[in-house]
């Protein structure tokens, strides 16, 4: 079992077996003194880390990540997460664990942001990020200017002296325009302005962030990492520059994740690969399905040729992932709600990445500040582990409920 990224004759390991096989080290895994061990690191629950006597108490590390030193601090089964996240990106110099999505994104901006600073943002950003931006980084005299997610290397001519990040998202959230992350970061580095990049939609596994030269990476794992709809939390990831930032500024305001909710993540995320692969392909297959229905006027998904970004979809992206939108041809709020309201197969609901779908109605009101790129109501799904047959049947009977509702 390695614990390094790496095999015996020290050749890096596949993603896949990565996953299979990281945060299981055998300090984790085994007892002192004792051949063998388990095989999942078990949850270690703790506030108080009791001490042998004032000498160790004093000696110490408070900046071993790895050492026991107080419960915030995080003990072996949430240092087994974070080291297997990271070694989902092997550019990566460390993983800081959050209690949720929402909560890793305000503690990566918090950490590299100051009073005076400029943030470019992405428009087709997640909601919560948006009212951050709106909200308390504007309180603290933080300026967000919003770009459009297909600007590429043009995002060079918005820099201000005092632009210090560029916030990235892809696909956009709700509305799945790619960007071209190369791009971006080749312009930020000329100016040695910092890159994030939400990477929820695809993981590492599908779009390895920091190997592309952004600089720190973030993860709702409330979605596919956990995989199972039971959990809250999330991750940032970061570089050896940045590292030192993020995990401080994680420290000063207490972030930290459950080790109960870590060992659950940790369970979902050793099912990923074949959860991502299965997902995308169904959901590659009905949004393929859905494109060829009178009733719907577009399908937003990256992996089709009208979707904003494909071709650097194509170059960048290894495959696709379960959630896409789609908009309806015609009617509004109540015919839209008679077709989610139909389907037998797809709960309504917030958040996605888990086993079973999803639908929801998709408003842009409020959420677009330099694009408009909705036309008519849409809705998103998300595309879980049931039969493809049976989801397509579903969608087919809720469009029959849409269509009588549009009426003659």
């Amino acid at each position: 079992m390695s614990d390094s990224g790496k095999d015996k004759g020290g050749k890096p390991l596949s993603a896949a077996t990565r996953l299979v096989q990281a945060g299981r080290r055998a300090e984790w895994t085994g007892m002192p003194g004792q051949p063998g061990g388990i095989v999942n690191p078990p949850v270690w629950r703790a506030s108080t880390i009791l001490y042998e006597d004032v000498a160790h108490l004093r000696s110490a590390d408070v900046n071993d990540p790895h050492r026991l030193y107080y419960g915030r601090r995080g003990a072996p089964t949430s240092w087994a997460l974070a080291e297997a996240i990271t070694q989902m990106e092997p550019e990566a110099a460390g993983t800081m664990l959050y209690p949720s999505g929402v909560a890793a994104i305000s503690g990566a901006l918090l950490a590299l942001l100051r009073p005076g600073d400029e943030l470019l943002m992405v428009d087709s950003v997640y909601g919560p990020t948006r009212a951050l931006c709106e909200g308390l980084l504007r309180e603290m005299g933080i300026t967000t200017r919003y770009y459009d997610p297909l600007i590429g290397s043009g995002i060079a001519d918005l820099f201000h002296a005092n632009t210090r990040a560029i916030f990235m998202e892809s696909p956009g959230s709700l509305t799945f325009e790619v960007q071209d992350i190369p791009a971006i970061v080749a312009a930020a580095r000329e100016r040695g302005i910092i890159t994030l990049l939400d990477n929820t939609w695809a993981t590492p596994l599908l779009l390895p962030g920091l190997g592309m030269g952004v600089d720190v990476s973030i993860l709702a794992c409330t979605k596919y990492i956990v995989g199972h709809s039971d959990v809250m939390m999330g991750s940032v990831s970061a570089n050896a520059a940045l590292w030192p930032r993020i995990r401080q500024g994680a420290h000063t305001l207490g972030q930290m994740a459950s080790p109960d909710d870590a060992w659950l993540a940790l369970r979902g995320l050793r099912t990923l690969a074949v959860r991502l692969k299965h997902q995308g392909e169904s959901a590659l297959a009905i949004a393929r399905w859905l494109s060829g229905r009178p009733e719907v006027a577009r399908v937003l998904h990256p992996a089709l040729p009208d979707c904003a970004g494909h071709d650097i979809f194509l170059r960048d992206f290894a495959s696709g992932t379960g959630l896409f939108a789609f908009e309806l041809a015609g009617g509004g709020e109540r015919e839209r709600a008679a077709f989610i309201d139909s389907l037998g197969l797809f709960g309504i609901g917030y958040s996605w990445g888990g086993y079973e779908s999803l639908a929801i109605p998709v408003d842009l009101k409020g959420l677009r500040s330099a694009t408009a790129p909705a036309r008519g109501p849409l809705v998103r799904v998300n595309i879980g582990l049931e039969d493809v047959a049976d989801l397509i049947a579903d969608i087919e009977q809720a469009l029959a409920v849409w269509k009588e509702a549009i009426g003659p």
